[in-house]
């Protein structure tokens, strides 16, 4: 059984009996048919973190009735955690995106292109009035497969023709690509914004061990 990430604490567990639970109540009954489900059967996930001691709680619709029925209960989305070096705005459209994904893809998918934008313009300096200009002027700035990834999913479906026009714009949008567009910011959130915060903190502590070190031999020479 494949492991799951908290998302209080990003701690990796393996589902076990210990941390992991399901419950398929329905108007009709308590438990599903041997092999099937009832109408309004809904399966009820229960994740409990060794580490933090919280719990996440999921509900997925089974039965014909309500099986396009999909949510988080606790927390209301998967949405990471990121510091608050990287713009609030950037994080807010994240987290509004990871929040609605199943609730309405188009609005998600709408966001993380908005985010997506604003990353390009804060961390790169591109202002570009829209995502597509945006990621044209990005070529050369980034390594090419990471901008082939970028510009590949500008072209995904409908998510490539809203991309080249005003990037408030509401298309239809299947759920699978609003979700490859939170991927792809999770990714560059890390490469980008995380990436420098940590090589920036390694290069100052080995300036200042290597300034220590000069003083204590200055020191000892006097």
């Amino acid at each position: 059984m494949p492991g799951f990430q908290c998302p209080y604490c990003s701690m990796m567990s393996p589902k076990t009996n210990d941390t992991f639970r399901t419950r398929v109540p329905s108007f009709e009954s308590d438990t599903p048919y041997v092999g099937s489900y009832y109408d309004s059967a809904c399966e009820l996930s229960f994740f409990y973190c060794p580490n933090c001691h919280q719990y996440t709680i999921s509900v997925e619709g089974k039965g014909e009735k309500v099986k396009n029925l999909k949510m988080n209960i606790r927390p209301q989305s998967f949405a990471k955690q990121y510091p608050e070096y990287i713009p609030a705005a950037i994080r807010q459209d994240y987290e509004e995106a990871c929040a609605i994904v199943d609730l309405s893809p188009k609005a998600s998918a709408t966001l993380s292109r908005r985010c997506l934008q604003g990353m390009i313009r804060d961390f790169w300096g591109i202002n570009e009035s829209n995502l597509h200009k945006a990621i044209e002027a990005l070529k050369g700035k980034v390594p090419d497969i990471q901008w082939r990834v970028i510009d590949g999913v500008r072209k995904i479906g409908n998510i490539g023709a809203h991309m080249e026009k005003d990037i408030n714009l509401i298309v239809d949008i299947e759920p699978s690509e609003s979700e490859k567009l939170l991927k792809l910011i999770e990714h560059l959130l890390e490469q980008w914004y995380i990436s420098r915060h940590e090589q920036q903190r390694l290069y100052n502590d080995i300036i200042e061990m290597d300034e220590n070190m000069q003083s204590e031999r200055r020191e000892g020479e006097r």
